[in-house]
């Protein structure tokens, strides 16, 4: 007797930004604290206009906003340059 399986059915992807941005989704108690965390972000790289729609049911916030990495501000621009891996920094062949 042979059993079937359902296999489940993936959840569909979300779109990929093209290279160089990022989709950012922040979710927040109150509609000020996302909005403080956009402003910083849009401070840093350029950015689409924020959206913000109702987040569950005890009232947060969901905020979604695209940054534009290849344009940052000076703070993003140093700490982007500064985290960015070296040659040297990457593990060598036969490394675990």
């Amino acid at each position: 007797m042979t059993s079937a399986h359902a296999t489940p059915t993936p959840a569909p992807a979300d779109p990929v930004p093209p290279a160089g941005y990022a989709d950012i989704r922040v979710v927040a108690a109150s509609p000020e604290t996302a909005r403080r965390v956009a402003e910083v972000l849009r401070n840093c790289f350029d950015s689409t206009e924020q959206r913000s729609y109702p987040a569950g049911r005890e009232g947060g916030t969901r905020l979604h906003l695209t940054v534009d990495t290849t344009h940052s501000a000076e703070p993003a621009r140093s700490w982007l340059a500064t985290s960015r891996a070296s040659a040297a920094d990457r593990p060598q062949h036969g490394d675990v």
